[in-house]
C-alpha cells in the first residue's frame, strides 16, 4: 500500500513539472435578459425583460435595461450588466455636456453617432453589450439604431439583442417586416404590402413575443418594461411575465 501512494505521488508530481498551471481572468460575463426595439410611423418603442442572471442563478427579478436618457431618446445596453451600467451613465454625462456646448436637444441621429464613437473608443476593451437606440427622427418618424460592440450601427425597422434574440428575431422580422408572408386574397401569387404597425399592435406584438421567449429560455423572465416615445415625451408600461 505504501509504494502504491509513493507511485502516485510521484507520477502526480511529474505531472504538476510538465504541465505549467495557466491562470485566466475573464472580465466578462452575461447576465441574461433580452431587449427589442421597434418603430413606428409616430413612436418608437423600447422593451427589456427585468431578469437579471449569473449562469443558473437569478440574482435580481427587477433589473430595469431600458433607460429614457433624455431629449426623448431611449437607451438599452444588454449582456454584461456592468458594462451597460457604465455605458449608459457615460451617454447621460455626455448629453449634458451636449447641451452646454450647443445649447439644443440631441437628435437621434447624433446620438446614434455618439454612441458609435463611445464603442468604437473602447473597441480594444469592448463593452460587452448589444445597444439599441431609440427616439424619433427630423420627420417625427419612429427610429431604431442597432450596434454591434465596437460601434458599426445601422437603422432598423426592429431589433432583438440579448438571450433570446434567435428566438424573437424571426417573429419579428415576419410580423413587423412581413417577411414571408403573402397576400391572403393572391392566392400566395403576391408579397403582402408593408405598412406601419399601430401602437397598439406593436406593444400586444411585444408582449407575445416576450411571453414566448420566457417558454423557452431560463435567461428571459419575471417582468416586462416598455418604454415608448411619442412627439409627447416618454412613457413606460409594466407586464408581468413568468417567475420560473
Amino acid at each position: 500500500m505504501a509504494s502504491k501512494l509513493t507511485t502516485m505521488a510521484s507520477e502526480y508530481g511529474n505531472e504538476i513539472q510538465t504541465q505549467p498551471i495557466e491562470h485566466r481572468f475573464n472580465p466578462y460575463s452575461d447576465n441574461g435578459g433580452t431587449i427589442l426595439g421597434i418603430s413606428g410611423e409616430d413612436f418608437a418603442v423600447l422593451a427589456g425583460d427585468t431578469r437579471h442572471t449569473t449562469g443558473y442563478s437569478i440574482n435580481s427579478r427587477y433589473e430595469p435595461k431600458v433607460f429614457d436618457v433624455g431629449d426623448n431618446l431611449l437607451l438599452t445596453a444588454n449582456g454584461f450588466a456592468a458594462d451597460g451600467v457604465q455605458l449608459v451613465k457615460v451617454f447621460k454625462n455626455q448629453l449634458q455636456w451636449y447641451h452646454f456646448d450647443h445649447n439644443k436637444k440631441m437628435s437621434s441621429q447624433s446620438g446614434a453617432r455618439y454612441i458609435q464613437h463611445l464603442l468604437y473608443n473602447k473597441r480594444f476593451f469592448p463593452y460587452y453589450v448589444h445597444t439599441i437606440l431609440a427616439g424619433l427622427d427630423e420627420e417625427g418618424k419612429g427610429a431604431i439604431y442597432s450596434f454591434d460592440p465596437v460601434g458599426s450601427y445601422e437603422r432598423e425597422q426592429c431589433r432583438a439583442g440579448g438571450a433570446a434574440a434567435s428566438l424573437i428575431m424571426p417573429f419579428l422580422d415576419n410580423q413587423v417586416n412581413f417577411k414571408n408572408q403573402m397576400d391572403p386574397e393572391s392566392n400566395g401569387s403576391k408579397k403582402k404590402e408593408l405598412r406601419f404597425l399601430s401602437l397598439d399592435e406593436v406593444i400586444q406584438l411585444v408582449r407575445d413575443a416576450f411571453s414566448s421567449a420566457t417558454e423557452r429560455h431560463i435567461h428571459v423572465g419575471d417582468g416586462l418594461e416598455i418604454l415608448i416615445v411619442t412627439k409627447d415625451g416618454v412613457r413606460t408600461e409594466y407586464f408581468p411575465l413568468k417567475k420560473d
